[in-house]
């Protein structure tokens, strides 16, 4: 191994820098004669933080300067939550490591500890996730669905202020914060799916860089890579990105085995499609792919067509 240095880009906001830092710390305890620095930028999606995601693009806008960073040589790395990827990469850029993935789960967290059924008749619940509204929609029609933008701790602090019932978040963005006392209820994957690749970080680098693909894989883990790894095929296979109402988690049942769960639904929730499947790891990719079609035979892409522009 002849590198030295290491220059890892993420996002500026209090969660993806804990990650990169995370990421950091693991590599030196692996390579102790690496000299690491943490490169912070601002993204398209950080400085809009008051415009729904679907309305500015959706996608890449979490990772688009992250990756300009390392095609430009700036950055060796760059540490993703892998919802945040689009379903296709810069051709010259790969995933090189996935690492062993967090609580995939949604919670719910309301102003008194209610849970989704506790909450009163028309609460309003903030989210600006498709995803997550056309699930609550299902759950419960007679809620009112604000949009919330901003890093963990501003939403949380819009909660306490009064402008919601509730509020949405993923699991793992709270445990690696520490901020989980203030969950009302983890919604469960038999009844809220999350998105593809939710709770997991992802590595990425340039294609061409072998000796940085080769020292980082030492964080790869197995099998949360080809678990993501097929719900980014159901949702690349369907022409998903991070704000359409695809959904999809794979776990590990032991063996060589995965099950693959997915569903597409449209925002009011009166309509959803769902799959599940079951695989080998090796066929995870393939996996996936079967299942959106299954999806598309019961009628996905009549409801994503007004998504996909």
């Amino acid at each position: 191994m002849t590198r030295t240095h290491l220059r890892i880009a993420t996002r500026k906001s209090p969660l993806a820098y804990w990650q990169a830092y995370t990421i950091k710390k693991q590599l030196e305890k692996h390579y102790p004669f690496l000299s690491i620095e943490l490169l912070p930028l601002i993204t398209e999606a950080d400085r809009h933080l008051e415009s729904a995601l679907n309305k500015l693009g959706g996608k890449g806008l979490f990772v688009k300067e992250l990756e300009n960073a390392l095609l430009s040589g700036q950055a060796d790395i760059a540490v993703h939550s892998m919802k945040d990827v689009p379903m296709e990469i810069e051709k010259k850029l790969k995933i090189a490591a996935i690492c062993e993935r967090e609580d995939p789960r949604d919670v719910l967290i309301s102003k008194s500890g209610e849970t989704m059924q506790q909450l009163i008749t028309n609460a309003s619940i903030g989210t600006s996730s498709l995803r997550r509204q056309s699930q609550l929609m299902a759950l419960r029609p007679d809620l009112k669905i604000q949009p919330l933008r901003g890093n963990v701790n501003t939403r949380l602090e819009k909660l306490a202020c009064g402008n919601y019932d509730a509020i949405i978040l993923a699991a793992a963005g709270l445990i690696r914060l520490e901020r989980t006392a203030c969950i009302s209820e983890y919604l469960e994957t038999n009844f809220f799916l999350p998105a593809p690749g939710q709770g997991a970080l992802g590595i990425e680098c340039r294609l061409d860089d072998e000796d940085t693909c080769s020292l980082i894989t030492v964080l790869n883990h197995l099998p949360t890579y080809p678990c993501v790894m097929a719900e980014r095929a159901l949702s690349r296979e369907l022409g998903g990105n991070c704000q359409v109402p695809i959904a999809a988690y794979a776990d590990y049942l032991g063996g060589d085995q995965i099950r693959l769960r997915g569903l597409v639904a449209t925002l009011n929730g009166n309509s959803i499609v769902k799959v599940e499947k079951y695989g080998r790891l090796e066929q995870a990719e393939e996996l996936g792919i079967t299942a959106a079609k299954e999806l598309v035979a019961q009628g996905a892409d009549k409801i994503l067509k007004e998504f996909l522009i």
